[in-house]
């Protein structure tokens, strides 16, 4: 995989990070019984203004209380959910009982998300490059990530086997510090997007396909699906990136039904688009369809995809839909425990 040398703690941004597509003899071979799957990972975070700085003053967590309702909607459907959980999260009485409530399942599990800005220790200024936690000196991005993982075994009795960086900032470092502290998955690669305009990484060679990465291939990287829909939609990332440089270009592809790139989730992501996206992802043969969505949704006025009630209506319909689309496919959820397992290499 493709590395380069991260940013100091500073305000500068260095070269960005790009990591290669995987070899094919690195693709996972999912197992013929395991069939095509969906899972479900929750960016489970603090609240925090979406237009403003960022902040470490920022720790709020009522919208947890949220949680146990909408956990409910998805478990009485037979689907487990994977809460990837930040510091405030790991580190707040409310959200620990919340959490520890609907872990009674059996079947949903807890993992990592790193948020530095809000993640000690504190020893990097806060900038646009610093959010992205792989752009940190490695000891530095490790000593965090060991500040998070103790906090939830603290809190839960167990050790954490999945991590996403928060806003998707994996560096050359994380992978092998993850497996060396036990990590099993990783899903901090977002399929076609690129973020180095802010110093982040650049994922448009990562395609939605399951891989093994890190030392010895110890890591089950699970990128969030992201397809490209439309009627010219076999031009892909090319045609993509090319019409970032026309005028409007990309929104009027979208709107003619052209090209539209479309990630798995029911934030900022029309119904009908995503039901396209996973017909589009099946027929390609992705095998495991990766969803998404960001805890402070589950209640109105904490991010700008849920604001009123009105819009939190609506997310629930756009599950209600998207959910029953895949029971209709075929296409069975699946838990972390039996995405480690039939990911094994």
């Amino acid at each position: 995989m493709a590395a380069t040398t991260p940013p100091s703690t500073g305000a500068s941004i260095g070269a960005v990070h790009r990591p290669a597509p995987p070899a094919a003899a690195d693709l996972v071979a999912w197992p013929d019984d395991f069939g095509t799957r969906f899972t479900i990972m929750v960016d489970t975070e603090e609240e925090f203004d979406w237009n403003e700085p960022l902040s470490r003053d920022s720790r709020g967590a009522s919208a947890m209380a949220a949680l146990p309702e909408a956990h409910r909607r998805f478990v009485d459907r037979g689907v487990p959910l994977t809460y990837l959980i930040d510091h405030p999260i790991a580190t707040d009485p409310l959200s620990i009982d919340v959490l520890r409530g609907v872990l009674a399942d059996g079947v949903s599990a807890i993992g990592t998300q790193l948020h530095p800005w809000v993640n000690p220790p504190f020893e990097e200024s806060i900038t646009p490059a610093n959010s992205f936690v792989g752009n940190l000196p490695e000891a530095l991005e490790a000593a965090k990530i060991d500040a998070l993982s103790t906090a939830i075994v603290a809190a839960f009795g167990v050790a954490p086997r999945a991590y996403r960086a928060g806003r998707y900032g994996i560096g050359r470092s994380t992978f092998a510090l993850l497996a060396s502290r036990g990590y099993r998955i990783d899903s901090s690669m977002r399929s076609a997007y690129d973020y180095s305009a802010e110093g982040g990484p650049d994922f448009r060679a990562i395609g939605n396909h399951a891989f093994h990465a890190g030392p010895d291939g110890a890591i089950l990287e699970l990128p969030l699906t992201s397809v490209f829909t439309g009627a010219a939609r076999r031009g892909g990332m090319a045609l993509y990136r090319a019409l970032k440089h026309v005028p409007k270009g990309r929104g009027v592809f979208a709107r003619a039904g052209l090209l539209s790139r479309v990630a798995l989730t029911p934030e900022d992501m029309p119904l009908a688009d995503v039901l396209e996206a996973i017909a589009v992802a099946l027929g390609e043969g992705v095998r495991v369809l990766n969803f998404s969505f960001h805890s402070p949704s589950l209640a109105p006025g904490h991010t700008p995809y849920v604001r009123d009630v009105a819009d939190l209506v609506a997310f629930h319909r756009w599950w209600d839909s998207v959910l029953a689309d895949l029971d209709r496919r075929g296409v069975r959820p699946a838990s972390l425990d039996q995405l480690i397992a039939a990911g094994a290499k």
